[in-house]
């Protein structure tokens, strides 16, 4: 009976494994990552799941800090990321330090969010989460970026991917850092709005999108707040869901290609 009731974690983590291990794809992220990375200096994993992206901050020399709130995920991505030199904290970030709680999946437990308006809703706006349940919850400890910031130091990027919870990550962010990535879901674009109009306020950002899993970017030129807004607007070109990336204009990624 208890192998039963394990069966849909052991089948959501078996399938988080092919589609974030696979062969080939860690040299794809080095490849996306390295122009925002500056070897010795941090990076923040926000939502680490299996630390793929951990992994691939540390083969490019970062410190890396990575945040994975779940005890089933820690463990599995301290069997998949094995080097003692990135830091795995068991906290989520969120806008203020404390404690929050967080509905997990058990069959998709990188699905598992602590946004609870974004859980009730996304079933009914996104079909691709019409299946999920979230059967689990826990009481997690919550810190926030600035707070990390001051205990590691500015990171020279931050991903964050937190299942509809990105905009109150980024309410926890008081300084315009150099680049981050937050994901974008069909059906809460209201959220990557809300990443967007705080991020206008820490400082002048440029943006770029990268569909699902792909490892690449959409646009050629980096884009303005306001062509970003009017993306979203106009339904992210109907992607069912990818990241959002922000460089600061004065960024040598957006230097060099200007």
């Amino acid at each position: 009976m208890r192998y039963l009731q394990r069966l849909p974690h052991t089948l959501g983590i078996t399938r988080s494994l092919f589609i974030y291990w696979r062969p080939g794809r860690q040299k794809g992220l080095r490849r996306l990552y390295q122009p925002f990375i500056v070897p010795g200096k941090p990076a923040f994993d926000i939502g680490a799941h299996l630390g793929d992206r951990s992994a691939a901050f540390h083969a490019l020399g970062a410190q890396v800090v990575a945040l994975e709130p779940q005890p089933e995920l820690a463990k599995w991505f301290k069997r998949m990321v094995t080097t003692s030199k990135v830091t795995l904290l068991p906290l989520a970030a969120g806008p203020a330090a404390g404690v929050a709680e967080i509905a997990i999946s058990a069959g998709n437990p990188t699905l598992s969010t602590l946004a609870t308006e974004w859980r009730e809703q996304i079933g009914k706006r996104n079909a691709g989460f019409s299946q999920v349940r979230w059967e689990q919850h826990l009481q997690v400890p919550v810190t926030t970026l600035d707070q990390l910031i001051s205990d590691y130091g500015e990171p020279s990027f931050i991903k964050v991917d937190v299942e509809g919870f990105e905009a109150e990550v980024l309410a926890g962010l008081s300084c315009p850092v150099a680049a981050l990535s937050v994901e974008f879901v069909a059906g809460a674009l209201q959220v990557s709005h809300d990443c967007v109009s705080h991020l206008s306020r820490l400082g002048d950002y440029r943006y770029n999108a990268v569909s699902g899993e792909q490892r690449h970017f959409r646009w050629i030129k980096w884009q303005s707040p306001q062509a970003i807004t009017q993306w979203l607007n106009a339904g992210a070109d109907a992607l069912p869901s990818g990241d959002l990336y922000a460089c600061r204009a004065d960024h040598p990624l957006l230097v060099a290609t200007s």
